[in-house]
Parts: structure tokens; sequence; C-alpha cells
């Protein structure tokens, strides 16, 4: 049942969420639905790991183009940014298991799919473009309704647990899936791990269809009317809590996670190596974003303020490894940056899950979601194009610089909403950068 805007929510005028959990890493697992849910997640987010870096590399050896990487990638996120609000008035409107069946059944229909087309030899670069672009069709509706039944699973006292937990579960398949692709292409060829990733989805088939409903915390759905879309971004526009962490991880998601063009590029055109050790980059930063999806499963508040020192260093040590000299030092930096990277995302997340109304969550996710990953059509063919032609360096290196100045200065706008002012001290011999109330700061003068 909906509660209100404010039952969930932080105050306005503060830039702070704050919530207390329990403080255990896995403490919603114990929650028969959600394990279920969580163990059919893990199954199919490892093909769905395999498929993307197989989909790349694929891309990249029949182009040589990390622009057409870049456009791939567009593709798939382009229907996020064009239909993505309708999709969360539809995860609103409707039954949400019921739109997970039908869902994930699609997504492994278009899985098996590519690998037909690979396996047969007919592959050529326009069917990736057009299945990625399906896929994309696919979770305009699959990723609000997947953020909101989570809510509908674990209840309000486990949803901050929950949605670490997801995604700890989707970086711990991302460190199984691109070395099993890496093998698969070497050895057998890219049309298996296609094959592999749609028979994935039979295990969140399964686990949905395993479920107990009457286990289900029950939420009010929206009924049809007109005006629903309207008032989702109004709910939005109205509250400085929901709107600024979405700015700061557009701009993240659209300039800042770049990292199959990134990667690619890298890995052919600076280091010169090939799809083993390409799925090897990617294992490193899927160790580190586990590692902080962990941390923040245990931690048991989510502040803005973390959300904008994240983003900063983020934006830092991706400029850090577009400059790395050697190619150690390079993979070795891709850990923090997963690490820092999962940190902005699941803060966001949390923030703006618990802070929205229950019935109101669909649309706002599906905006979050829309920002998010909706800018990738935007953000992948410009800096696929500025690594062909300035190199994979420069391309790095924009995305930090874009990613470091969105923190900073949403970071000035949440402190300003808030009535505070950056102040700078010297503790134990190191610089200290502090918001603090225009008060303290008046009585300290």
């Amino acid at each position: 049942m909906s509660t209100g805007p404010g039952a969930d929510s932080a105050p306005v005028h503060k830039p702070t969420l704050k919530t207390r959990g329990r403080g255990e890493t896995f403490s919603s697992l114990r929650i028969r639905n959600y394990r279920l849910f969580f163990t059919g997640a893990i199954v199919s987010n490892t093909g769905t790991w395999m498929a993307r870096i197989t989909q790349d590399w694929l891309v990249l050896s029949l182009t040589g183009s990390a622009a057409a990487v870049g456009i791939t990638t567009a593709l798939q996120f382009l229907p996020m940014l064009l239909f993505g609000l309708y999709g969360g008035v539809i995860a609103d409107r409707y039954p949400k298991r019921l739109l997970l069946l039908f869902s994930q059944a699609a997504l492994g229909i278009c899985g098996l799919a590519l690998a037909v087309l690979t396996l047969s030899g007919h592959i050529q670069v326009w069917h990736v473009y057009l299945i990625a672009f399906l896929l994309g069709m696919v979770t305009v509706v699959d990723n609000p309704a997947r953020q909101a039944y989570v809510a509908e699973m674990v209840g309000p006292e486990q949803l901050r647990n929950a949605v670490s937990l997801n995604s700890a579960n989707f970086q711990s398949a991302r460190l199984v899936g691109p070395a099993v692709a890496g093998v698969l292409i070497a050895g057998v060829g890219s049309g298996w791990a296609f094959l592999l990733n749609g028979l994935s989805f039979l295990a969140p088939l399964v686990s949905l269809l395993l479920m107990r409903t009457s286990e289900l915390h029950k939420v009010e759905r929206a009924p049809r009317g007109k005006g629903q879309l309207r008032e989702g971004l109004r709910y939005v526009a109205g509250r400085p809590d929901l709107i600024w962490p979405i700015v700061l991880v557009g701009f993240i998601g659209t300039f800042g996670f770049n990292f199959p063009i990134w990667l690619t590029a890298f890995s052919g055109d600076v280091f010169h190596v090939g799809a083993g050790t390409y799925g090897f980059l990617n294992t490193l930063m899927a160790a580190g974003s586990l590692v902080g999806a962990l941390a923040a499963a245990r931690r048991g508040s989510t502040r803005l303020r973390m959300l904008v020192l994240a983003a900063g260093v983020f934006g830092v040590l991706e400029i850090a490894a577009a400059l790395s000299p050697t190619f150690w030092l390079f993979a070795l930096l891709l850990v923090p940056i997963g690490m820092i990277g999962l940190t902005v995302n699941i803060t966001a997340n949390s923030a703006v899950t618990m802070a929205t109304d229950p019935a109101m969550r669909g649309r706002v996710m599906s905006l979050y979601m829309m920002v998010f990953a909706g800018g990738t059509p935007i953000g992948a063919p410009l800096l696929g194009w500025v690594t062909d032609t300035y190199g994979a360096r420069v391309g790095f290196a924009t995305g930090g610089v874009i990613s470091l100045a969105a923190a900073v200065v949403v970071g000035l706008v949440l402190a300003k909403i808030g009535g505070l002012k950056v102040a700078m001290a010297w503790r134990h011999g190191h610089p200290q950068v502090r918001f603090v109330a225009r008060e303290r700061l008046a009585t300290a003068a």
C-alpha cells in the first residue's frame, strides 16, 4: 500500500538520505522469494556478461572499429532513452511478476537468435545491431519491473540490502562471464557463448514460477488513466533529493561508463592483446565492482555526500588509467575503478529507490534508468568517435574529466540546497574537504 511521498523519503531540504539497516551483508537472502530471484539472476547474469563481451569482440572483429562497438552499445540503450518512461508506467500498472516472465523469455529468445546466426556463419554486423536494439526494447519494461519487484519481495526494511546484493549478483557474474567468453571465443567460436546466454534465461523463468505470491509485499498498482507520465515527472521535479542524484548518474552513465569502447580499444590498439586478455581486463573490473557491491550491502546508511565523493574519485581514477604508461598499471587501476563505479551506482540507486513512494517507484526508477542507461546512445557514439579519432587514451580521459566535473557541480548544488558550505582543514597532516553548515562556519569565524 502506498504510504505517501514522505514515508520513505528524506526531507526535501536536506541533501542526505540516511537509513538504518541490520548491517548484515546477506540479510535479505533469508527471504525465500528473493533467494529464488537471486539464484536465477546469477545464472542469467553470467550468460549476459558472456554475451556482452562476445558481442563487443565480434563487432570489433567484423568492422575493426571502436565506433562500431559504440554504435552497438548505443542501439541497445536507445529504446531506454526513447521509451523508458513508458516502461515505468507499464511497471506501475501491471503485475510485475507477469511482466518479468514475458521479458525474461524475450531476452532468452534474442540470445538464441544471435547464436543461430553466428553458428550458421551468416552473421553480419547489421544483425548484431538489430538484436541489440530488440534487447533494448525488452529492457524498457524489464528494468523498472525488476527494480520495483525487489521491493515487493523483501519489503522496506530489507530493500537497501537487496538493492546492494542485486549489484553484487551482477558483478559476481561479471567475474565469471568474461573469462568464460574469452575461452569460448578462442576455443570454439562466438556462437557457443551466445547459445549459453540464451539458455541461461531458463533459470530466472523457473525461479519466478516457483515464487509464493502470498508472501509478496502488496503494493497498490496505478490504475489506467491519463497523465500518469506527467505525474511521475512532476513528482521527481519537486524532490531535490531525487533529481540531483539522477542528474549526476546521468552524466556518469553517459560519459563515464563506456568501458566496452575503451577496453576493446586499449586491448587492440594500445597494448595489442587478444580476446582472452580483453576478458581478463573485464574480470579485473568486475572484481573491484563486487567488492564495492558487498561493501554497500553492509552499510547501514546511504548518504548523498558519499555519492558525490565517489563520483569525483571515479573521474580521477579514469583519468589516471587513461594516462597509464604500462599494461599492468592500467589493469590494476581497473579494480578501484570498478569498485568506485559500483559505489556510485548503488548509492544513487538506493537513495532514489528508498526515497520514493512505492506507488510511484516504477515511474521514478524508469526515469533513473532512462537517464543512467539511456544516455549511452549519446555518449557511446560520441566517445567512440573521439577514441577512433584521437586515440584510446584521449577517449578514456574525456569520460573521466566529464564525470569529475559533474560530481563537483552537483556537490555544490546539493550543498547550497542543504545550507552547507565547503570547508577545508588539515587533519593528521592531510588536507580534508568537508561540507558543513553555514551557521557552524559563522560561529567558528
